[in-house]
């Protein structure tokens, strides 16, 4: 399967390949940059005028409900690398799991999660979408319930970084049951080696036989507020290839298409993939 992954060179790589590779917006970039308030308003506001915005997010919704709650991926521990300011990719996990720790690169987003978790003013208001979460599930009106169990579901809210060999460090955990990384890798990685990189480096998290949800985007941007920031672009393909070369058995692929209009992305699609660690 290694073979599977074709690693070009940069020095094979287009003219326009290389001006991108040297123009990719990195972790600096995000610490100084990025609004978790205005990235929310733009992407997961939920309302009737964001249309192409809701298709995005309705999509990714339903594939973690096809996950966790359909498919029955359960266990003691989850994990969520990258999971910025954002509670939409835990709803439907966390009847399934006794903690999920949740972990992004930025102070900035984690601390707008923990205003989220402790109920502040002014934090972000998820209902539309705990509500849309709970329609899946049956029972719409249960959303209340539904935000109070996932508050006491995440137990901790720690840095995280992809691009070291444990994520995580300095903090040491157990392998966990579940892994779960929605549109971050793509973001933190300028090329397709960087992405198998911090694929391996994640994984390092899971036991065997453990299972990854992995949320990507097809873009090679997106606008947040007044900045432009990177994203690899990977077909489902390469993408399904790079985790099979990590380690993993794919269960499936679910992928839609996305027509968001310019200038705020040039996304083109978004693939969500649930696979299980091969035995060492």
């Amino acid at each position: 399967l290694r073979s599977s992954v074709q690693l070009r060179r940069a020095e094979h790589s287009p003219p326009l390949a290389r001006i991108m590779e040297a123009i990719f917006t990195g972790k600096d970039f995000y610490t100084q940059h990025f609004s978790p308030k205005d990235y929310m308003e733009t992407f997961y506001s939920f309302r009737p005028e964001k249309e192409a915005e809701n298709a995005f997010l309705s999509f990714s919704l339903k594939s973690l409900h096809q996950a966790f709650t359909l498919d029955g991926i359960k266990g003691d521990t989850l994990i969520d690398i990258g999971c910025g300011p954002c509670i939409h990719q835990h709803l439907s996990a966390c009847g399934s799991f006794r903690e999920i720790i949740a972990t992004d690169y930025t102070d900035q987003n984690r601390e707008e999660l923990q205003r989220w978790l402790r109920k502040e003013p002014g934090a972000f208001d998820w209902s539309p979408v705990v509500k849309y979460v709970c329609e899946l599930e049956g029972d719409r009106e249960k959303w209340a319930e539904k935000e109070e169990l996932l508050r006491g579901t995440i137990k901790q809210v720690l840095k995280s970084d992809v691009t070291l060999p444990n994520p995580l460090a300095p903090v040491v955990l157990p392998p966990a049951d579940c892994l779960l990384s929605s549109f971050c890798l793509e973001s933190a990685c300028k090329d397709l080696p960087a992405f198998c990189s911090a694929l391996r480096n994640i994984s390092s998290l899971l036991k065997p036989g453990g299972h990854l949800v992995l949320a990507s985007i097809q873009e090679t941007f997106y606008v947040v507020g007044q900045r432009r920031f990177s994203c690899l672009f990977l077909e489902r393909k390469v993408l399904e290839d790079a985790v099979a070369q990590a380690g993993f058995e794919i269960r499936w692929t679910k992928e839609a298409t996305l027509s968001v209009p310019l200038p705020m992305t040039d996304a083109k699609g978004v693939c969500v993939t649930l696979a299980q660690k091969l035995p060492c």
